[in-house]
């Protein structure tokens, strides 16, 4: 006879809450009627996909779900896959639409699930998403834990005031001349409560809520202070800083940061994606052209990490390529990488650029990016991100000769592949 027994493993019960984003428009295209049904059919979808995940309709465009589970990991993994499930296009009536949903949610372990306190914090974390545009899904247990989106965004202004912001910065070698060159910036966040907090954790939340701006024009501050040093130390390389796709749409960013870098004096790049010029293309490359006319280098980013398009490439004032680490850490495992990124450096010399391969980690990808024509190479081979202190120090002993000293000849009897007769 069975008995009932306690499933240990489950020690997490998560409620979601979710609303369907531009309601309003979708009520206008398929009419009030079927308007109010369409949440059903997101229901039926999600339960279908998803069978831990209990779901019913909470409004004509909200729902309700939970879940218990093993963790508070698993339930924002189960949250997540929320949005791959619902990428899928609808046919409503024979009409195509494509639908999303804003989720927030709590997690609480099983003998703390306290209902009215769960659906408080949820409904809570339900409106902090809907004023970032971004989900949040929290642990009650552990409300410090994890990368909340919104609390991080409101410590912002005082993290900065209060020097929990900081850069590091990683240099650019010219393989040929074995020279530092320039440097990255790279911002990061070392927290009273959590610690070390990587740009992942908080650059997407800050582009979301509008803080990325403000954010952005302090970096160009700092790194134009900490260019004039390496200056007068006798290191006077440009110092490259990467700015958010949003940022090359919005004129009052681009009018303060090139009054920034005017006023400056100071050798400062900018790094772009290719994927954030093609937000909105005529008004990132008009604004890129401002930034070179001022005399800003240009670097492209991540090339090949996304779609790639020639149309776009051609038009954008930029004097850099990077390779994106994907290709550069496969180099010497992989048949197809080297293919790649030999017609990258190609492409790049036709176009008149430079070429930096980013996450160069072993001798032997050194060895073959300098057979195929590579300019510079950035990665954890030369250094890994360091403070500033610790970058003058880089500079002033030439570290970088050490690690380039390694076995650079290993792939020169194959050149004759790499190289055009």
């Amino acid at each position: 006879m069975p008995t009932d027994v306690p499933d240990h493993r489950v020690t997490y019960r998560f409620i979601l809450l979710a609303e369907l984003e531009d309601f309003v428009t979708l009520r206008r295209s398929v009419g009030v009627s079927r308007a109010r049904l369409v949440i059903d059919d997101v229901v039926a979808r999600l339960v279908a996909a998803l069978p831990l995940v209990r779901a019913d309709r909470s409004g004509q465009a909200a729902l309700e779900l939970s879940f218990e589970c093993e963790s508070s990991n698993e339930g924002v993994a189960i949250a997540e896959r929320m949005r791959a499930v619902m990428a899928e296009p609808f046919d409503l009536d024979g009409e195509t639409y494509h639908l999303s949903l804003r989720i927030g949610g709590i997690g609480a372990p099983m003998f703390d699930s306290d209902e009215l306190q769960l659906i408080e914090a949820a409904e809570q974390a339900l409106a902090d998403a809907r004023e970032i545009g971004s989900d949040v899904v929290r642990d009650l247990a552990n409300p410090s834990a994890g990368d909340d989106p919104v609390q991080l965004m409101r410590e912002l202004p005082e993290a900065i005031a209060a020097g929990q912001i900081f850069l590091q910065y990683q240099p650019k070698v010219r393989v040929r001349q074995q020279e530092v060159v320039s440097a990255e910036a790279l911002v990061r966040w070392r927290h009273p409560v959590r610690g070390l907090i990587l740009p992942g954790m908080f650059i997407e939340a800050a582009e979301r809520s509008g803080a990325i701006g403000i954010l952005t024009l302090w970096i160009i501050e700092r790194v134009i202070a900490d260019q004039r040093a390496l200056a007068a130390q006798g290191h006077d390389i440009p110092i490259f800083i990467n700015i958010s796709g949003i940022l090359l749409s919005d004129g009052g960013f681009v009018h303060d940061a090139c009054a920034l870098v005017r006023a400056g004096g100071a050798k400062i790049g900018f790094e772009i994606t290719e994927t954030a010029v093609i937000r909105d293309p005529e008004s990132a490359i008009a604004n890129l052209r401002m930034f070179a006319a001022i005399g800003v280098p240009l670097a492209i980013d991540d090339y090949g990490a996304g779609l790639s398009s020639l149309a776009y490439l051609k038009r954008l004032p930029a004097s850099e390529l990077k390779i994106d680490k994907l290709f550069v850490t496969q180099l010497t495992s992989s048949n197809r990488d080297p293919l790649i990124v030999r017609s990258t450096i190609d492409l790049a010399h036709a176009l008149d650029m430079e070429v930096t391969a980013e996450g160069v980690e072993t001798p032997a990808a050194l060895a073959l990016l300098s057979v195929m024509g590579c300019d510079m190479v950035q990665g954890f081979l030369i250094s890994r991100p360091i403070e500033f202190a610790a970058f003058l120090s880089f500079l002033a002993e030439e570290r970088h000769v050490a690690a380039m000293a390694g076995p650079r000849l290993s792939f020169r009897r194959n050149e004759g592949q790499w190289k055009v007769g």
